[in-house]
């Protein structure tokens, strides 16, 4: 029994560490997002006026088009997903009330390929189903857990606070310090934002942190220098 309940909260442990992870790495993308998308912006607006009013209008807008249409697209896409989870709940507890023999053969089946021998893992079926088959199902069969399904607002607002965070940055920089010194200031600390981004993204996937920098950072270059290029031409043309 003792052996049950570690392994019952191990399990807990482990599925709410992985979902902390997926959080923590969603939230350092939408900050690497905002960062970035802003850092071009401004300094695209840069290449073309140095007025602060421009930069800070530019800057504002940016941020809250980008904070805005990130939670509104993650709030689509996980609605979707939480909709797909529920009928496929729905579906599963309508195969176990019309067919219970049949499903307790796949959840047997689904047992044994997971390595456990014939007779094991129908006595691990049967046990799973008289505690709760709809939830055995749903774990073993879809990987769901009917009783913490993906949250739509939860990711949304996750969305918008970490692009708002990393878009904050680039516009901060592009309109605090002297007109000298903001292209200079925005370039440097973008670009180290990204490469913090970057490490961080790394660490939380288990990966070597090097090539997710490099790629941050010459992202970020890449997009500074397009939009930089383009605002000094727009802005020699008198666009």
């Amino acid at each position: 029994m003792t052996e049950t309940n570690g392994a019952s909260h191990s399990e807990a442990h482990n599925g709410s560490l992985g979902s902390r992870l997926n959080w923590l790495r969603a939230a350092v993308l939408g900050a690497n997002d905002g960062i970035l998308s802003t850092a071009g912006l401004v300094v695209g607006v840069a290449g073309a006026t140095s007025d602060r009013s421009a930069l800070l209008t530019a800057g504002l807008a940016g941020l809250l088009a980008g904070s805005m249409s990130m939670a509104a697209g993650e709030y689509v896409s996980v609605s979707t997903q939480r909709d797909s989870e529920k009928a496929a709940l729905a579906l599963e507890k309508r195969e176990l009330k019309e067919q219970p023999e049949a499903e307790l053969e796949e959840l047997t089946e689904l047992l044994q390929d997971r390595g456990l021998t014939r007779d094991v893992a129908r006595e691990a079926a049967v046990q799973l189903t008289q505690r709760d088959a709809l939830r055995a199902h749903a774990s073993v069969e879809l990987g769901i857990d009917p009783d913490d399904l993906t949250n739509p607002w939860h990711a949304a607002w996750a969305s918008f606070l970490s692009f708002t965070v990393g878009a904050l940055l680039p516009l901060l920089a592009i309109v605090l310090p002297p007109a000298d010194w903001r292209l200079g200031v925005t370039v440097v600390s973008s670009l180290a934002a990204l490469v913090l981004t970057g490490w961080a993204s790394a660490r939380l996937g288990a990966a070597g942190p090097k090539p997710a920098i490099v790629r941050n950072v010459a992202g970020g270059v890449l997009a500074m220098a397009v939009t930089y290029a383009a605002g000094t031409l727009l802005g020699a043309a008198g666009v």
